[in-house]
């Protein structure tokens, strides 16, 4: 097996490992020791996430230091996940009763120690507790065979792993506020109101990215007289905190405008009155759609909004050709509405632009392939929102997406 010096670590090895020509001086040792720990400042933290962190320590000790490197995390309920490895694995067997990590972490400092691998071969290990802010986050292993650490490689492994440590905990802390944050959205929008129950809903609300904050899109069902529902989906344009306030100023204002039975397009000409008188809110899109299961109706208004979709008995797709007046908060109004007959084999699915929307593509071949799906028949309304999400691939779309869809639900004799 080559080792760490036949891989020509660039100078930085152990003037004690007996294979150097000779032992470099005191002072060029602490040159290479002040060179590793500068790449180590460039090569180790450089995204706020966890696991890779995790794999740049690992990867960045074995390329200047080791033969074999892992790195142990301890998770939510306390127990140490191995979540990076590299170099000579099997060289990583080489434990003593009790894991090091373990004796790193309970003890709070480091420990060395000389352990035999598998195969026979004797390997120094060294094992640096994850330590950072009086906070231990894991520990990382490091490995050598044939020869020891000197003093200033063991330094340099010390120094990467407070270094990692504390590039994990600004990690551990910006997914606990991006955890707040996505639940402050879900409680926005994942609860929409109460639909009248002759209808069956499914709805569901994607962020964008693993870097998901507060953002503008959102979904709301009212209930209304004579068995009747106004289903809604609107999209605040931008994202962020001040996107999430505005949309739920827009969901607040538009209860209350529903809550007067209006037609769908003057419940919106009312709605784009009052958030004009605001000039700090930011424009929003809006498709309502009143559905009036005992006739057999739907009536349709949009504020800018893509049209919703139809899904019939075999499961095919038809666009809702419904009259696009302009965004919310212009003041322009020129809202229109258009009735269209639904039957309780048909599911309609209302979205935000993240469902369709792909960048640098036309908006019509972005519907044209929501249109063109071919779902499986005989589906439940949930399962048809969860296969339009697969099959447009939502999870990974390049902006939020909010789903909204509804099925007139069979009268029971």
């Amino acid at each position: 097996m080559a080792s760490s010096a036949d891989r020509g670590r660039g100078g930085v090895l152990s003037e004690h490992d007996g294979r150097s020509a000779g032992p470099p001086g005191e002072y060029e040792a602490l040159r290479e020791r002040l060179r590793a720990m500068e790449a180590a400042a460039e090569q180790i933290g450089t995204r706020l996430d966890e696991n890779a962190t995790c794999q740049e320590l690992a990867g960045f000790l074995f390329r200047t230091l080791c033969d074999a490197v892992a790195v142990d995390l301890r998770a939510g309920d306390g127990e140490l996940r191995r979540v990076a490895v590299a170099g000579a694995v099997g060289l990583l067997s080489a434990q003593p009763d009790e894991s090091p990590s373990v004796r790193a972490i309970d003890g709070g400092h480091p420990l060395s120690e000389w352990v035999v691998a598998s195969g026979g071969t004797r390997v120094h290990l060294v094992s640096v507790p994850l330590l950072a802010r009086n906070r231990v986050h894991g520990a990382v292993l490091a490995v050598r065979a044939h020869g020891g650490f000197s003093d200033h490689e063991a330094a340099t492994v010390h120094f990467t792993a407070r270094l990692a440590a504390v590039h994990l905990g600004h990690a551990r802390e910006l997914a606990a506020t991006e955890d707040t944050a996505l639940h402050l959205q879900r409680a926005l929008v994942a609860e929409p109101g109460r639909p009248h129950p002759n209808l069956e809903m499914a709805s569901r609300y994607l962020p964008v990215g693993s870097r998901a904050l507060v953002g503008g899109d959102w979904f709301e069902t009212v209930r209304l007289h004579f068995g009747r529902t106004l289903l809604v989906v609107g999209d605040v344009m931008g994202h962020g905190l001040d996107a999430a306030v505005d949309m739920n100023a827009y969901r607040s204002t538009l209860r209350d405008v529903a809550s007067t039975d209006l037609a769908p397009h003057r419940v919106l000409r009312q709605l784009d009155a009052l958030v004009a008188e605001d000039p700090a809110r930011r424009p929003a899109t809006c498709l309502l759609v009143r559905v009036d299961p005992a006739r057999g109706v739907a009536d349709f208004a949009s504020a800018g909004h893509l049209p919703p979709a139809v899904f019939g008995a075999d499961s095919t797709a038809v666009l809702v050709d419904v009259p696009v007046g302009p965004p919310l908060g212009t003041g322009v109004g020129g809202y229109e509405g258009m009735t269209r007959r639904i039957t309780g084999e048909e599911t309609l699915l209302m979205f935000t632009d993240g469902l369709v929307e792909r960048r640098g593509e036309d908006i019509d071949v972005s519907l044209a392939r929501l249109a063109g799906l071919r779902l499986p028949v005989g589906e439940t309304v949930e399962e048809m929102v969860d296969a339009v999400v697969v099959a447009l691939d939502a999870r990974h779309a390049e902006d939020d997406v909010a789903v909204l869809a509804a099925r007139i639900r069979p009268r029971r004799p």
